[in-house]
């Protein structure tokens, strides 16, 4: 039989100043999207050199940024699903050591590899590892944040892939030089640089707790309380700060598991409105990024003749753009709220891309202000994904997070990994500069919709406490509950 209780956790854990165990939750969960990043853009920009029959890999270019990338994505959503489903199912942290591992060993057997199939199989399961990430580490990291500073803390981490993105750009013009490197060992090293900064993380993720959110919820609310005791005592120490008294309680009926067509009706039937927000981000900014970085390369070589060797360095600019996004502006998401932050980079990133894509057409940009324009559209892309994210994990019930950001994560990516290429690489590819103005538009046109979308259904979540934004499906404090129905 299921016990009811009554817990303060959420508030005292809300309520804690900013301190060292921050950081180390932060650097511990937060830094896997750089490997993500590293991983994505390592493939993408070695891809003519996996290709030469002096890799020893016998693969073509087109496999590897066909069916390769596909597997990829595929291997993705499946893991998002699979481990997003068995976090909420059996916590936080034995499943983000555990992809973690998956994504280390995938890697390792990726450097390895001998044959085209070997190198496919590793990259289906690389992505079953970082799509198990993705909906693991977010819903821990924002059940263990203060309520404070959750926007910034959220979007920061995940504006993180970009500075993988920007290792991976550099590290690929070094392992492409076959003066540094032979042409059969510098596609491995770059591989192989991913697993040590994954060992690295690791260690650092040893010290990272549960969440004692999932615990009380799961039946164990003594463990909780001893878990947040031990953590109050280190801030105190690292702060020299005194703690408030808390007075804010939640009443919620313990379980130990909670059915996945549960979990399925709550996020589509009980929260429409919050669903179509969540399909609306994620559906924009995938068409967005698909549409200008898909084709980058083959934009700058065609019309404007820069060496493929050299795209490297422009994307590396175009990346740091991308990540200086949500470090420069996610404070403004804790402070002047939600819905006019993600509806404004949304609206922001979508007409400046129209704005490009008119300049493209006229005639008069260059492969300078043409990754320029680039930088400056993804400084509010970047941020406005990265807000999306950080969305779909705090507007719904704690016991579907995980499987929430796992489900809108799937069709984000299925979109940008599936419909992109069909949509874009013909566009991008064909030399004719309508098609590539068209691509831009369409890119534009959902982002900016996302943009709409935001204004009428964005939640006002900042600086609120989780379970007030969405009470746990066990809750049964009533002003919770009631809350919860309204939105």
């Amino acid at each position: 039989m299921s016990d009811t209780i009554t817990t303060d956790v959420p508030a005292r854990l809300d309520r804690l100043p900013w301190s060292r165990w921050h950081w180390t939750v932060v650097i511990g969960l937060g830094t896997v999207w750089i490997l993500d990043g590293l991983e994505v853009t390592i493939v993408g920009n070695l891809a003519p050199r996996l290709a030469e029959a002096s890799a020893g890999l016998g693969i073509t270019e087109a496999q590897v940024t066909g069916l390769a990338a596909a597997l990829y994505v595929a291997g993705s959503c499946t893991g998002a699903l699979l481990f997003g489903y068995l976090t909420d199912r059996f916590g936080r942290r034995k499943l983000f050591m555990i992809t973690l591992a998956v994504y280390l060993a995938a890697t390792a057997m990726t450097a390895v590899a001998f044959a085209p199939w070997w190198f496919f199989v590793f990259r289906f399961v690389t992505g079953l590892g970082i799509g198990g990430e993705y909906a693991a580490i977010n819903s821990a990291v924002d059940e263990l944040i203060p309520s404070s500073h959750r926007g910034r803390v959220d979007l920061a981490i995940n504006g993180t892939y970009w500075l993988g993105a920007v290792g991976g750009a550099l590290l690929s013009i070094v392992a492409l030089n076959t003066n540094f490197l032979p042409a059969d060992v510098g596609w491995r090293v770059s591989f192989a640089l991913g697993v040590v900064l994954g060992l690295v993380i690791l260690l650092v993720r040893r010290n990272v707790p549960e969440s004692p959110r999932w615990l009380f919820i799961h039946g164990r609310d003594d463990e909780a309380r001893r878990l947040v005791d031990e953590v109050e005592r280190t801030v105190r120490d690292e702060t020299g700060q005194g703690l408030s008294t808390v007075h804010d309680t939640i009443e919620i009926e313990q379980r130990e598991t909670i059915g996945f067509l549960t979990i399925a009706k709550t996020v589509l039937t009980t929260y429409p409105k919050r669903t179509v927000l969540g399909l609306s981000l994620f559906i924009g900014q995938a068409f967005l990024y698909n549409a200008v970085t898909f084709g980058y390369a083959s934009i700058l070589t065609t019309f404007f003749d820069v060496d493929a060797a050299h795209t490297g360095y422009f994307y590396a600019v175009i990346a740091v753009g991308n990540f200086l996004g949500p470090v420069a502006l996610g404070t403004l998401f804790d402070t002047l709220g939600r819905k006019p932050m993600i509806a404004g980079t949304y609206l922001a990133s979508g007409i400046l891309l129209f704005v490009t894509a008119w300049l493209f057409s006229q005639g008069v940009l260059s492969a300078v202000t043409m990754t320029i324009c680039w930088t400056v559209v993804l400084f509010f892309a970047s941020t406005g994904a990265s807000s999306a994210y950080l969305t779909v994990s705090e507007i719904f019930p704690m016991e579907t997070r995980a499987m929430a950001i796992a489900f809108f994560y799937a069709i984000g990516t299925a979109l940008g990994g599936i419909t992109g290429p069909l949509l874009f690489a013909d566009l991008t590819s064909s030399g004719v500069v309508g098609d590539t103005v068209l691509a831009f538009c369409v890119g534009a046109a959902v982002m900016t919709a996302g943009g709409i979308v935001a204004i009428f259904f964005a939640v006002d979540a900042a600086g609120k406490g989780l379970e007030s934004i969405a009470a746990p499906l066990t809750s049964r404090t009533k002003a919770g509950s009631a809350a919860a129905a309204s939105a």
